[in-house]
C-alpha cells in the first residue's frame, strides 16, 4: 500500500509541475498589463489585460505572446505582429523590419 501511495504522491508532483509550467509560460509578459500612452499623443492610450484583451483607444481586441519577443494583436481592422520590448515604464512596439510605436506607462492614482 505504501508503494501506491507513494508512487501516486510523486505521480502528482510531476502534473502540478507541468501545469505550473504550462502557466507560467501562458502568461507571457505580464509586465505589459495595464494602460500605455502613446508618445506624441496625449489622447492614444492603449490597455493591456491580464486575460489577453486589448483595448486601443475605442477599439476591442486581443493580444498573444509568441518566440523571439514577439506579440501579436488582433482586431476587428488588423492583425499585426510586433517585437516587444518592456524597460520599466517603457515599451516599444516594432513591425518586424518597419515603424515602431513608443508608449509610457500611464500610472494608476491609489484612492
Amino acid at each position: 500500500m505504501r508503494i501506491r501511495f507513494s508512487q501516486s504522491k510523486s505521480a502528482l508532483r510531476i502534473i502540478a509541475s507541468a501545469l505550473l509550467a504550462f502557466a507560467i509560460a501562458a502568461c507571457g509578459n505580464s509586465n505589459i498589463v495595464g494602460k500605455w500612452r502613446m508618445s506624441g499623443s496625449e489622447a492614444t492610450v492603449w490597455e493591456f489585460k491580464s486575460n489577453g484583451a486589448i483595448l486601443l483607444g475605442d477599439a476591442s481586441g486581443r493580444y498573444k505572446f509568441g518566440d523571439q519577443d514577439r506579440i501579436k494583436i488582433e482586431t476587428p481592422f488588423a492583425t499585426t505582429v510586433y517585437v516587444i520590448s518592456v524597460s520599466g515604464d517603457h515599451l516599444l512596439l516594432q513591425e518586424p523590419g518597419g515603424s515602431k510605436l513608443e508608449f509610457t506607462r500611464i500610472k494608476e492614482t491609489r484612492r
